[in-house]
């Protein structure tokens, strides 16, 4: 009754920002993102009757409170699918920040997900395990799978058809690149669940972001499938400042931006100014992360890694499907 999961964060390049249901975790609109190869969570979850209660540490720090309220909900769901009652030991490692945006809650979702329904012998599909996850944190749908991936927003009241789909495989694109600048790996002070409730309730620009955002998707899956960097590039750079702008116009207002990340902004500007093609994408943080070819992904790392506003940088290509390993964190 134990297992180890592994799986890769992902970044949004069509966003989700908005629930029509909060309990289900059910979103206002679709979304595509890229499941990142270097930035990874791993998870251990050991189910035995020697636990009184659910035990959690996430990189190697015992929790209590809301984290360990959320990742029990979790594990509840599982038990029940499998018919057990017993409690769990878990314990999580990530590679990178967590809650500083850079989709870390999606990546331990995932990971959490797989161990656990193999823990308790649940064999299930991608599809099962994507609505599961989803549960947990939106966008861990998404992790379930490698490569590009669309959470479907479905219309259904129960959930059942809102789960994740590939739109294409890990090696589908392999001279895409996307740099992940961290700025600073500071926890945000308002979880992008708040954030989220608080955007539907009172920006006045709520209706335009779900107005545009069917033809965002359009775009990035085309930009996707015919390796068109320039129409999924700008296409999501724009989706990312739409959606922040339904932020900002939030009351009281929610800026993730710190200065380093307009900074960081400019500095892409300038670089296409230079015939340097990238764009950027910000999810609820202050960290930019920057798609660009292969051709000039080094380029653009040195020079953002020799900048001062930046603590730390990643060079990602599409990573693979959440799997199993071997590797028990205890």
């Amino acid at each position: 009754m134990k297992a180890t999961a592994t799986a890769n964060s992902n970044i949004a390049l069509v966003k989700y920002w908005g629930k029509r249901n909060e309990e289900l975790i059910l979103p206002y609109n679709s979304s595509i993102s890229m499941t990142l190869d270097k930035l990874y969570t791993t998870t251990t979850v050991e189910f035995s009757k020697k636990y009184s209660k659910d035990e959690l540490t996430i990189d190697a720090e015992k929790i209590s409170g809301e984290e360990l309220e959320r990742v029990e909900k979790q594990l509840n769901l599982i038990r029940r699918a499998a018919k057990v009652s017993e409690k769990a030991k878990i314990a999580s490692a990530s590679n990178f920040p967590k809650a500083a945006g850079l989709a870390s809650s999606a990546s331990a979702f995932a990971a959490l997900t797989l161990a656990a329904t193999k823990a308790l012998d649940l064999h299930l599909p991608k599809k099962e395990l994507s609505i599961i996850a989803r549960q947990g944190s939106g966008s861990a749908c998404r992790s379930i799978y490698g490569g590009f991936v669309e959470w479907q927003k479905g219309t259904l009241e129960n959930g059942e058809d809102s789960y994740a789909r590939q739109v294409a495989p890990q090696n589908h694109w392999p001279e895409l690149c996307m740099i992940v600048n961290v700025l600073t790996p500071k926890q945000k002070k308002i979880k992008s669940r708040a954030g989220m409730a608080q955007t539907i309730a009172t920006s006045p620009l709520y209706k335009a972001w779900l107005e545009t955002v069917e033809s965002d998707l359009e775009k990035v899956r085309s930009g996707i499938l015919e390796k068109k960097l320039s129409l999924l590039g700008q296409t999501a750079e724009m989706n990312a400042l739409k959606m922040h702008s339904t932020m900002i116009t939030t009351e009281p207002h929610i800026i993730y931006w710190e200065p380093e990340t307009i900074v960081l902004m400019k500095e892409v500007m300038q670089l296409r100014e230079e015939a340097t093609e990238c764009y950027f994408t910000i999810d609820g943080g202050p960290q930019v992360k920057v798609l660009c070819l292969e051709r000039d992904a080094k380029k653009i790392e040195k020079r953002f890694s020799e900048m001062k506003e930046v603590q730390k940088t990643f060079l990602c290509k599409a990573g693979g499907d959440a799997k199993l390993i071997d590797r028990e964190l205890f």
